[in-house]
């Protein structure tokens, strides 16, 4: 398998205006839903491809109601560099399994600082 580190490589750029960034969204969207297949096969998940979808769906929709066009951008370039890493393999499983960490247990939760972490044994 040869790397090759400009597979799906983009220029950096910023939106002209709203209807702008929402094309630019709405095609990194279905970027992520169609390669779903992909993505479960590279990694060997044993993750149905809807459940994927869906989890990638939620991701979008956590940012459904960002106001400023100059972070759209910014969710618009981490989208990106985070397709680009997943598709070319720069990940490894825990990498994409920590999206569904949640699902799986119901009690796992953040600590609320530093120090409770560290006192929980949590980096």
């Amino acid at each position: 398998m040869v790397i090759n580190p400009t597979y799906l490589a983009q220029r950096t750029r910023q939106s002209v205006n709203w209807s702008d960034a929402k094309r630019r969204v709405v095609k990194s969207y279905r970027e992520w839903i169609r390669a779903a297949p992909e993505i479960q096969t590279m990694y060997s998940l044993n993750i149905p491809v809807a459940q994927l979808r869906t989890k990638m769906r939620q991701e979008f929709e956590r940012h459904r109601y960002v106001n400023q066009i100059g972070v759209v951008d910014m969710l618009l370039f981490q989208s990106h560099a985070e397709f680009q890493e997943t598709l070319n393999y720069w990940k490894q499983l825990p990498h994409i399994l920590k999206y569904f960490r949640a699902d799986e247990e119901p009690n796992a939760r953040r600590a609320k600082d530093f120090m409770h972490g560290f006192l929980e044994g949590r980096n």
